[in-house]
């Protein structure tokens, strides 16, 4: 059962300790311990399989586990996933979707509207069917519907997914913003190495029978790499100018 963290830690948005998932006799991981400073991102990377999606699934409350899962008091959680399932064919505009997470959370009436500006939609996107929306303004859809109910830690499960690359970079830029204007605390599943660097204040590593946790600068090396990945893996860093 996940509990709230004691009011003097209130400076962590989450506390995770001696976390382990198991289906049946599968174990997925044990023993992942980690926390996340309020205001921070941290981003998880690992090999497929290594139970990232499977982490946000504990820590959205959606699956048992064992160990401990402890949210700051006054958590409002926002999730992105990485598969919504939902046809993409039908009927229902953008307006649909954003006004039906309306209704279940009693959101303010202008909350649609402030949903789309964080997001950097246009209002037209309210009228068009979702089918119609390109991979990159569908998963900013995803994002603003994740924002109604004014979350103050949002979990993206590989946003970027499926989005080319310049919509990829709004998506970064996106995420960035949010964190740096709303003081929003941000968890970010992505196998992007360069956006990683440059934008997680920490970095978690989900390995089949390693993980480890602490800054790009010395997570992502590959000595570390190495033992996460089951073959070499790089990276390019790209510095503004």
């Amino acid at each position: 059962m996940n509990q709230s963290i004691d009011q003097d830690k209130t400076a962590i948005a989450l506390d995770v300790r001696h976390l382990a998932i198991r289906f049946g006799t599968t174990e997925i991981f044990r023993d992942v311990t980690f926390s996340v400073p309020k205001g921070s991102s941290l981003a998880v990377i690992g090999p497929n399989g290594a139970g990232k999606t499977v982490l946000f699934r504990a820590l959205i409350g959606s699956i048992r586990f064992e160990g401990s899962i402890r949210w700051a008091p006054g958590t409002r959680l926002g999730y992105v996933p990485q598969k919504l399932d939902i046809e993409r064919n039908l009927p229902i505009t953008g307006g649909d979707f954003l006004n039906a997470k309306v209704s279940v959370v009693r959101a303010q009436k202008d909350a649609v509207a402030t949903a789309l500006a964080s997001v950097g939609l246009d209002k037209e996107v309210l009228k068009t069917p979702v089918g119609d929306l390109s991979g990159g303004q569908f998963q900013r859809l995803l994002v603003g519907f994740a924002l109604i109910g004014n979350p103050n830690v949002l979990l993206l499960d590989e946003p970027a997914a499926g989005v080319d690359a310049p919509g990829q970079d709004q998506l970064s830029i996106l995420v960035r913003d949010l964190q740096a204007e709303h003081g929003m605390t941000i968890l970010l599943i992505s196998h992007d190495l360069s956006v990683v660097y440059q934008y997680a204040t920490n970095v978690l590593c989900l390995g089949r029978t390693y993980n480890c946790v602490g800054p790009p600068e010395t997570v992502l090396t590959p000595a570390v790499l190495s033992r996460v990945y089951p073959m070499p893996i790089g990276f390019h860093v790209h510095h503004a100018s």
